[in-house]
């Protein structure tokens, strides 16, 4: 295969400070660092930090099989980036992915990468829930979300390096490129700005699915088209994709992968965001600034708890125009994750949960209740309450916790004896995963039962991170002890790939 024309092998490695995830970078390897990174609220979405993940990269010795490509007839193939052109000989079949969520648009069109980046979430080879159908039993090799690992990544032996999202400099590009062939991301936009559409475009390009991302595209398009046509009262509004970060808020301008998604839904981004984010895709102001980021309707991504105070204590925020007209949006981490990485995989769950917020948010009645900003709104507390409460949370945190041993509980678990294996091959799994935990945030006793039940709602957490938010379940008080069921048990154990006996 055939190197960059601009391609030259450096022997000097450069440390790349990244701040990861639609997070900046710039063409001298280092970023600014106050730059800010989704990490858990897409997004992911969510919260921001520039320290790289302490959390197990979940990596494992591939087993990924090569990447299958269409036909060579559509071979060479010269792509020009921001760094000159490369020319790729023949369909790829050893693909590196060192962009952050690039491999969600590889899977859509069918390109099994032998290795894909960390991100943040914690989850099973990097890979969101949205994208595991697609990835299966396979399993990449995971490279952290730190600065490139060279040494990792040449020992792949790859014939393909895909770095749309990677924020990668000149200087790691022509380290990378003395590997293999390499992709950065086009010129014209700022990094990680790179529009969807377009990068899986070049994706299709250097893999030889040029008809399958076509069609991906088109299915995409179609289905934004579908939700612009049910509201045509949203043209000419604005949305803020806003978060805080170390007690200062902060927004995204348009040259960002969540606004670009809310622009496919014919929301705009304020003009003074673009402004005040200059050259890069972020931006933070003072909490004495914050009425700068008003605006239509305001997305907060906060990555969990900690921020979520942070904003309701912004002592500024009532006297926003959304604030007072509940024009607010909370995007759990889940959804926060899945508007982040912003990939064909991912559309379906942003458009099925962040859509009807919006519907409620713009419906131009300010006493219309937005349920997701509940957990921002000034006095919110998670609402487990009582002794009855507190004991069906206690059993039902104990159940689900993978670090619990059998022994511990077994007495809140129905037919125990025979989920013993299945308990024991979930502590393993949580292991591997930093431990898993389902935190209740909210315990509705229902004592008028027979027997008496409580509902549950709660987070799913891989390690530090809430992977799942606002889920719900159901345990029973029998003969004095709150019992999970083996229903309500092996139904999260199947989520998580760990199947009760028949």
């Amino acid at each position: 295969m055939k190197r960059s024309r601009t391609a030259q092998a450096a022997a000097l490695l450069l440390p790349l400070t990244l701040v990861a995830a639609a997070c900046g970078g710039d063409d001298d390897a280092t970023a600014d660092a106050t730059a800010p990174a989704v990490t858990g609220s897409p997004a992911g979405g969510g919260a921001v930090t520039t320290e790289p993940s302490t959390a197990p990269s979940n990596t494992a010795p591939s087993s990924t099989a090569p990447s299958s490509a269409t036909p060579a007839a559509e071979f060479p193939v010269t792509i020009e980036h921001k760094y000159g052109e490369t020319t790729i000989d023949a369909p790829p079949e050893r693909v590196v992915s060192i962009g952050f969520g690039e491999h969600d648009g590889l899977l859509a069109i069918g390109v099994k990468p032998v290795a894909v980046r960390d991100w943040y979430g914690d989850m099973p080879y990097a890979t969101w829930p949205w994208a595991q159908d697609e990835l299966g039993d396979l399993q990449p090799e995971v490279i952290p979300s730190t600065e490139l690992n060279f040494e990792q990544i040449a020992a792949l032996q790859p014939d393909l390096i895909l770095g749309i999202s990677s924020g990668i400099s000149d200087a790691d590009y022509a380290t990378l490129s003395g590997i293999a062939p390499t992709i950065a991301q086009p010129g014209g936009y700022v990094d990680y700005g790179t529009p969807w559409d377009v990068a899986l475009e070049i994706a299709g390009q250097a893999t030889g699915r040029t008809a399958e991302a076509t069609q991906a595209i088109a299915d995409a398009k179609a289905k934004f088209a579908t939700v612009r046509a049910a509201h045509p009262e949203w043209q000419g509004l604005n949305a803020g994709v806003t978060y805080i970060y170390e007690n200062q808020p902060g927004g995204y301008s348009s040259e960002d992968v969540r606004p670009r998604f809310l622009a496919e839904l014919g929301l705009g981004t304020p003009a003074h965001y673009d402004e005040v984010a200059g050259d890069q895709f972020w931006f933070t102001v003072s909490a004495e600034r914050l009425p700068e980021l008003d605006t239509d309707v305001l997305i907060w991504l906060p990555g969990g708890e900690a921020e979520q105070t942070a904003i309701r204590e912004l002592a500024l925020r009532p006297t926003l125009t959304a604030f007072q007209e509940g024009r607010e949006i909370v995007a759990d981490p889940l959804l926060g994750g899945a508007f982040s990485h912003f990939s064909p995989l991912s559309f379906d769950y942003v458009i099925e949960h962040l859509v009807p917020e919006l519907e409620l948010a713009l419906d131009g009645d300010p006493a219309t209740v937005v349920p997701s900003a509940a957990v921002i709104q000034p006095g919110y507390e998670p609402s487990v309450t009582g002794d009855a409460a507190t004991d069906a949370s206690a059993a039902w945190s104990l159940v689900f916790d993978s670090a619990v041993p059998y022994a511990d509980k077994s007495a809140h678990l129905e037919d125990a004896a025979a989920l013993q294996a299945t308990v024991e091959s979930y502590t393993a799994a949580g292991d591997a995963m930093g431990g898993i935990t389902l935190v209740p945030t909210d315990v509705v006793v229902d004592e008028t039962a027979s027997p008496v039940t409580a509902t549950v709602t709660y987070d799913v957490r891989f390690g530090d991170s809430v992977a799942y938010s606002a889920l719900e379940g159901r345990i029973t008080l029998v003969d004095g002890t709150w019992v999970v069921s083996r229903d309500e048990f092996c139904s999260f154990m199947a989520s998580a790939r760990n199947a009760c006996p028949a």
